[in-house]
């Protein structure tokens, strides 16, 4: 499973990638989190281009602070562009408390639970963890 790692979120990624190599998580499933940068997605690309991106190339997107303002905001465009073959979009709903080893802890299970569970999860629009 592919997730696209929102530009803020590049370090972040790599601590979740850390907890499930050291889970042994990666032993069961491939989980790629690549980076705008590996994309060629600039940091100031719009949320409707990130979307668009991610569901042609078969990616969760990775975020915490996508807005709900304008006609690309990620809200509106999940509003006009989400079937039941989407992939949603997965937020951080509290990046401040990541520094929180449990917290951490709890976005990793929830991550794998969708990952596990994916085909439940097409179509939702936007997901939050932990």
């Amino acid at each position: 499973m592919k997730f696209l790692v929102d530009y803020n979120l590049d370090g972040y990624a790599s601590v979740l990638l850390g907890i499930l190599t050291k889970r042994g998580w990666l032993e069961f499933f491939a989980i790629e989190f690549i980076t705008f940068r590996e994309t060629g997605l600039s940091m100031d690309s719009s949320d409707r281009t990130v979307w668009n991106y991610a569901q042609t190339n078969q990616m969760l997107i990775l975020t915490a602070n996508r807005n709900m303002k304008g006609e690309d905001s990620l809200e509106q465009v999940m509003r006009q562009e989400n079937t039941s073959t989407s992939f949603p979009i997965i937020t951080i709903g509290d990046l401040t408390r990541f520094d929180e080893s449990e917290y951490r802890e709890r976005c990793v299970d929830r991550l794998v639970e969708i990952v596990l569970e994916l085909d439940n999860y097409m179509g939702v629009g936007r997901l939050f963890i932990p």
